[in-house]
């Protein structure tokens, strides 16, 4: 018989939550200080992401690369108190951080990413579009991605503008090209 991991009765600090482990069912993430599920995700909403990936990974600037499904210490809080650790979709990160996980462990932190993107799906789509777009904000993320995987796929594209959090221009279908944080063009409709 397997043991599940138990977390403790407080809220959890980065390193506590990191400390329990991997959850068997689902995934987990740390929202100041609470462990929370989110269902695992379907078929489309895994392909789009893989799909996504495989446009994008050629685009990206020299020193960077995508990566899925990592934790990140959005370092909203001092060590010692209640700690946020998200797990988007895909990440576009500089190269270094992955050198220095391999070095030290630990989590991405957001102080290490170009840019992040979640692909909505049913159970996520609140969270996704309300509490990580100003939680990311208020991480100093520069650029989050929400991708709408149904028909017509839609990338609505949100960059921080100071105060102000993040601002978009709406949801984009067909072919999204952008400047920002670096050149790239997503052809929508090929991510299902």
């Amino acid at each position: 018989m397997t043991m599940q991991p138990v977390a403790p009765p407080h809220l959890l600090t980065v390193a506590e939550y990191l400390a329990i482990g991997e959850i068997e069912f689902g995934y987990s993430e740390l929202a100041e200080g609470r462990l929370v599920m989110s269902p695992s995700p379907t078929a489309d909403h895994n392909r789009a992401a893989f799909r996504l990936g495989c446009q994008l990974e050629p685009q990206c600037p020299p020193g960077t690369e995508v990566n899925f499904d990592l934790d990140i210490d959005l370092q909203l809080a001092p060590a010692d108190a209640p700690g946020t650790v998200r797990q988007p979709d895909m990440i576009v990160v500089r190269h270094d951080a992955r050198q220095r996980l391999r070095r030290e462990g630990g989590v991405v932190r957001a102080s290490e990413l170009l840019l992040v993107v979640e692909i909505l799906s049913p159970g996520s789509r609140r969270i996704d579009c309300e509490s990580k777009r100003f939680e990311y904000a208020d991480a100093g993320i520069q650029h989050y991605w929400l991708i709408e995987p149904t028909e017509p796929v839609s990338l609505t594209a949100c960059h921080l503008a100071g105060e102000f959090g993040y601002q978009d221009a709406g949801p984009v279908t067909g072919t999204f090209t952008t400047a920002e944080p670096f050149p790239a063009v997503i052809h929508l409709d090929e991510l299902i």
